[in-house]
């Protein structure tokens, strides 16, 4: 038997405590964002609610499977998150089988709702293939009791990005090399490693920020920010040290304040990952 790495149910977790539970219905929990973290980027607010869901599914199927990767009808994001803050999570679980689990799920800070997620489907594998049932059954059960130390989250590195093209408020490709190491793949898994698609969507949207603050069109001091994320999928696994392809295509603006985008990515010229994004301009006000 493989045995867990450094970091596993650490260095990519985000679920401190399960505080209320009905298998295969509902579940709340909370995450304690450690306040050494420089950032806690957005997108790692829905891989909490998606692990909030893993955990109600797998303990309802017994450990047999769990939910990898996916898509995600609608992401909508409020304020940003700051190291120090509690996330307060809860998920309703639409249907768990054998071979998928749909969920919606929302995020609340002090009250204030930072995240929203709107019928996302995980696909069940085996558990086997990417951890060990004991060890997730025995988590599991820490959660729902007393809970994981906080502060345990070591955060996650900068991107490895390279432009290669862009077309002024049309459009840029760039190259994101995914580490061959990294300690969040400790925990994301520990048998069988992938990038984290809220890595990926994080990347993505910090190249897309990028890009349209070169824009003329904005009010002076305005604030962009990625406020709503339409119709994400993934198609395929990523492994440690593959070279993706993003593609951002920005449409013609609608609004004086807001701008969309189409997302790509390719693995050697193969869609691996599709989605939209929509950015906001908000007052500094």
């Amino acid at each position: 038997m493989s045995q867990p790495m450094s970091g596993h149910f650490s260095a990519y977790s985000f679920v401190d405590r399960i505080t209320e539970l009905k298998a295969g219905e509902r579940a709340k929990g909370f995450f304690l964002v450690p306040m050494h973290l420089s950032r806690f980027p957005l997108p790692l607010t829905a891989e909490a609610v998606g692990q909030l869901a893993a955990w109600n599914a797998m303990a309802y199927l017994d450990y047999k499977v769990r939910p990898v990767a996916g898509l995600a009808a609608e992401l909508r994001f409020g304020p940003e998150v700051r190291p120090g803050q509690r996330l307060d999570l809860e998920v309703v679980i639409e249907s768990c089988e054998p071979d998928a689990v749909s969920y919606s799920g929302w995020v609340d800070v002090d009250g204030v709702r930072v995240m929203e997620l709107d019928h996302s489907v995980g696909p069940m594998l085996p558990m086997e293939e990417f951890d060990a049932p004991e060890a997730v059954r025995s988590r599991f059960q820490l959660l729902c009791g007393s809970g994981a130390p906080g502060g345990q989250f070591p955060g996650v590195p900068e991107h490895d990005i390279e432009i290669v093209e862009r077309v002024p408020e049309q459009r840029v490709r760039a190259i994101l090399r995914v580490p061959r190491q990294a300690q969040f793949f400790s925990d994301h898994f520990p048998r069988r490693p992938v990038f984290p698609g809220t890595l990926l969507l994080d990347a993505q949207i910090g190249l897309a920020l990028k890009f349209a603050a070169d824009w003329r069109r904005w009010s002076p001091g305005a604030q962009l920010a990625v406020t709503r994320v339409p119709d994400m999928k993934m198609r395929s696994f990523i492994s440690p040290g593959k070279v993706l392809e993003l593609h951002i295509d920005f449409a013609p603006p609608s609004e004086s304040d807001k701008a969309t985008a189409t997302t790509g990515v390719r693995i050697n010229g193969k869609s691996i990952a599709s989605g939209k994004l929509e950015i906001t301009a908000r007052s500094s006000t």
